[in-house]
C-alpha cells in the first residue's frame, strides 16, 4: 500500500498577474464583489495582500491593512467549491499570525449580518462585536449593516 501526502494550501504575496483569478473567486461568492480597482488600489497601497494556492490553483486570498498597532481585514475569501473544508479558518490562522508578525494587537474586519458562515468562523476566533456601521454594504436597493468585530491579538 503506498501512502499519499495530501497538499497543503501555501500563502504567498498577492501579485498583479493574480487578480483576474482574486475576480473569478470574488464575482462566484459575493452578490456585490469588491472591482479589479479594489484589488489593485490595495496591492499599491501596500496593503498586505495574499493568496492561497493548492498546486496551481488560487482558492483564497486575504487583504489586510495595518498601521500603528492595529490591524484590519478588509477581504478574506475562499473558492466556492473549497468552503466549508476548513480553508477558511486555516487563511484565518496565518492572517492572524501576519498581523502579530507586524506587531498588531488588535484586529478589526466587517461583516454582514446575513453572512452567517463568516460570524461563526470569527465568532470561534474570539471577535467580539465592538459596533454596527448602517447602512455600510450594498444590498441590492437598500443597504446591509455591518458588524464590526474586534479580536484582541
Amino acid at each position: 500500500m503506498s501512502a499519499q501526502l495530501e497538499q497543503a494550501p501555501q500563502l504567498r504575496p498577492m501579485r498583479l498577474a493574480d487578480i483576474d483569478a482574486v475576480m473569478r473567486i470574488e464575482r462566484n461568492i459575493y452578490p456585490h464583489p469588491w472591482t479589479r480597482g479594489n484589488f489593485r488600489d490595495s496591492l499599491n497601497a501596500g496593503y498586505s495582500c495574499w493568496v492561497y494556492r493548492l498546486a496551481q490553483s488560487i482558492i483564497g486570498y486575504a487583504v489586510m491593512m495595518v498601521a500603528a498597532d492595529e490591524a484590519h481585514l478588509l477581504n478574506l475569501s475562499i473558492a466556492a467549491e473549497w468552503q466549508r473544508q476548513g480553508w477558511g479558518r486555516k487563511l484565518l490562522l496565518l492572517i492572524l499570525e501576519l498581523a502579530r508578525q507586524h506587531h498588531a494587537r488588535v484586529m478589526f474586519l466587517e461583516v454582514r449580518p446575513s453572512n452567517v458562515a463568516a460570524l461563526a468562523l470569527y465568532e470561534g476566533f474570539g471577535f467580539k462585536q465592538v459596533a454596527v456601521r448602517r447602512a455600510y454594504y450594498p444590498a441590492g436597493p437598500a443597504r446591509e449593516d455591518a458588524i464590526v468585530l474586534e479580536l484582541a491579538l
